[in-house]
């Protein structure tokens, strides 16, 4: 299975993406967004971000676990890891976004079929 951005739409009818390594795993998501078109530019920011190990926020939470934030250029979150249980976790997980995101396929879930949108993998993450 290759990585995937999954495009869905959430409870309050906002569109929200997902990025999914190879193993099937949600290695980062998103805000919500009203429109379809800002999402598609969230996700387009993520693999344009992603190789850059500055533009990660490295947390630790209240309960103690770990974090990770993707920013962009302007220092906005464009997405957010889930907890771990370790620094060793969240580092791993930091390098399987910098690793899967810029060839990621997308997955529209919101369409019937929940086909790819077409012209992804961009040309350039294309090895």
């Amino acid at each position: 299975m290759a990585a995937k951005f999954e495009i869905y739409k959430d409870k309050a009818g906002e569109f929200r993406f997902r990025l999914k390594a190879t193993n099937g795993q949600t290695i980062l998501a998103s805000e919500g967004y009203k429109a379809r078109a800002g999402c598609m530019n969230g996700v387009e920011s993520v693999r344009k971000n992603a190789p850059d190990d500055s533009r990660y926020e490295r947390k630790t939470t209240e309960s103690g676990k770990y974090r990770f934030n993707l920013k962009s250029g302007n220092n906005q979150v464009i997405g957010t890891s889930e907890s771990y249980e370790t620094e060793k976790a969240r580092d791993g997980g930091i390098e399987s976004v910098k690793k899967n995101a810029p060839a990621a396929i997308i997955a529209d879930m919101t369409e019937p079929t929940g086909k790819s949108v077409p012209g992804t993998p961009p040309a350039e993450a294309v090895v």
